[in-house]
């Protein structure tokens, strides 16, 4: 029998080493049991912190994400000083570029500019941008650096961090669970947090399903590009080397690991439009990744079926911008046992078939 003797945490990704940091520098023993840490959508995103640029919605969702772009800044810098290593965090903007064909959408609080103006934000973008917005809050992060200081300031703070195991059921009693079965045996702790990703299914019936993107890397011999580019269909985050990140496809395909002339052909084709540089640099590299993606596409956090088993999954595309402020909400609800009030618009049960969301998502779809 192994035991962790507060916390154990299902998932190294994202949000199972930034909790298990928190829940660590305020006291707690946390074991992280990770089946393949390279899987994790931390290593598929592009870093983005989008908030407006994503075009969300005024209501809880856009106020989760603002509040965790506002706490990027202080958190890296922690992040940082634990361990030496940068995060690439980079409040650089983000413009999102608009063609004649494709007429702006709401967008909240931003900059609107016209052909001139947005030519002079960036250079060598397409003839037939005609305007766009400007995002100055908006910002990006290393997510390949973040995943690696992430994991060494979970090492650093005596983190148990046990790699190649993967979780492969509850032994559950009066709403409790009692411990978990892994390939290498039981596993019981106080609580248990579950932070699988594209991958919760497995363990419980939460409707989040596995959302593929395929993404593509060049490299610039010079620093050419000194904003991300939110276009139509597609996304361009450089990278102070002159990497230029691309993305991605949005694809209900399942775990199909692999990348696909089609995909590739639609993103190159986005991209080539929005920046027409982008054609003449080293093609350096390609790859996909799976977002745990959510019917309302709205993470589920907090409270689970099970008294001592804490949510937090399928964050979908914001799961970058969103690992902060849930590292904060779910630390605070296991240390103190109390929600914060916010947490009440990301249960699991709004999915249960008496919830009003539920019943949205019906008239949506009908």
């Amino acid at each position: 029998m192994n035991s962790s003797s507060d916390v154990l945490v299902i998932g190294g990704g994202a949000m199972g080493l930034a909790t298990a940091i928190e829940l660590t520098r305020q006291g707690a023993q946390v074991t992280i049991l990770s089946r393949n840490f390279q899987e994790a959508a931390l290593h598929a995103a592009a870093g983005m912190l989008a908030p407006q640029a994503e075009g969300l919605e005024p209501g809880p969702m856009l106020d989760l994400c603002l509040q965790s772009r506002d706490l990027y800044p202080e958190w890296t810098s922690q992040l940082t000083d634990l361990t030496g290593l940068e995060t690439g965090y980079w409040p650089c903007g983000i413009l999102a570029p608009t063609y004649a064909d494709a007429p702006p959408r709401f967008t909240g609080d931003a900059e609107w500019c016209d052909r001139t103006t947005i030519h002079q934000y960036q250079s060598n973008l397409s003839p037939d941008i005609i305007g766009g917005w400007w995002f100055p809050q908006d910002a990006q992060v290393n997510n390949q650096r973040l995943a690696q200081v992430l994991l060494q300031a979970a090492q650093q703070l005596g983190v148990t961090l046990e790699e190649g195991v993967n979780v492969t059921g509850f032994e559950t009693k009066n709403h409790q669970i009692q411990q978990v079965q892994t390939t290498i045996g039981p596993w019981q702790a106080q609580t248990y947090l579950l932070a699988t990703g594209s991958w919760s299914q497995e363990l419980l019936p939460i409707p989040v399903t596995p959302r593929k993107g395929q993404l593509f890397a060049v490299q610039a011999p010079r620093q050419t590009l000194n904003k991300v580019l939110f276009g139509p269909g597609t996304y361009i985050v450089p990278r102070h080397n002159g990497r230029i990140v691309v993305g991605a496809t949005s694809e209900e395909v399942g775990f199909a690991a692999y990348n696909t002339p089609g995909g590739l052909q639609s993103l190159l084709a986005t991209a080539l439009r929005l920046y027409p540089p982008l054609a003449d640099y080293p093609l350096e590299k390609c790859w996909w990744g799976f977002r745990p993606a959510t019917p309302d596409e709205w993470p589920i956090l907090g409270h689970s079926p099970y008294d001592n088993l804490i949510l937090a999954t399928g964050h979908y595309r914001n799961g970058i911008l969103l690992t902060p402020i849930t590292a904060h909400l779910i630390t605070d609800l296991i240390m103190t046992g109390q929600a914060d009030p916010c947490l009440a618009n990301f249960s699991w049960q709004r999915f249960t078939p008496s919830s009003p969301a539920t019943e949205r998502l019906a008239l949506a779809h009908s």
